[in-house]
């Protein structure tokens, strides 16, 4: 199998998902792993898919050229087959989820924490909500702890971090669920 990043970015509206996996099923491709969302009016996706027999870059990319047409841009890189593999969560699952006045440096004080720590970060999700005059910046992160810290150093080291910033940081387990 030959394995792709795929990534789409355009003005947000119905049906874009529809659009690009329609491309895919129809080249036989199979989706391995994706996550889209919603970026500032931009609807924004990426996606790791394999084929069989698509062996270039510039092959699987001329089947995303059409989307040019309705205003997506698609971005298209091969990922060596070497580097490539399925890879599994091997610690503590935490998300961690930070609440506070809308400023510069919220995301890197807090993923600094995290990378000094070992913390993997597997996903991360930023909004502004409340009003204009009042916005609010809303982080969720969720992490994978190694083994050698527990979720109780992770709560310490974050409840100091809240302190400081003025923000309020949670920190909750997840237990998985196999399928």
């Amino acid at each position: 199998m030959h394995h792709y990043a795929l990534t789409v970015i355009g003005r947000d509206r119905p049906g874009i998902i529809a659009q690009v996996t329609e491309i895919l099923y129809k080249l036989g491709c199979n989706i391995a792993d994706s996550s889209c969302t919603l970026l500032g009016g931009q609807y924004a996706m990426i996606m790791i898919v394999a084929h069989p027999t698509i062996a270039s870059k510039e092959e699987m990319a001329a089947h995303f050229a059409p989307l040019e047409q309705v205003k997506l841009t698609a971005f298209v890189r091969k990922i060596d087959e070497e580097a490539f593999r399925c890879v599994g969560i091997g610690g503590e699952i935490c998300m961690i989820s930070v609440y506070g006045a809308d400023r510069p440096g919220i995301v890197y004080r807090v993923t600094k924490e995290l990378a000094e720590r070992q913390v993997n970060i597997s996903d991360l999700n930023s909004k502004l909500v409340g009003s204009e005059e009042r916005p609010v910046y809303v982080m969720m992160l969720e992490t994978i702890l190694p083994d050698s810290i527990s979720e109780e150093e992770i709560k310490q080291v974050m409840q100091h971090l809240a302190t400081e910033m003025k923000v309020d940081i949670s920190v909750r387990s997840i237990t998985p669920v196999e399928l």
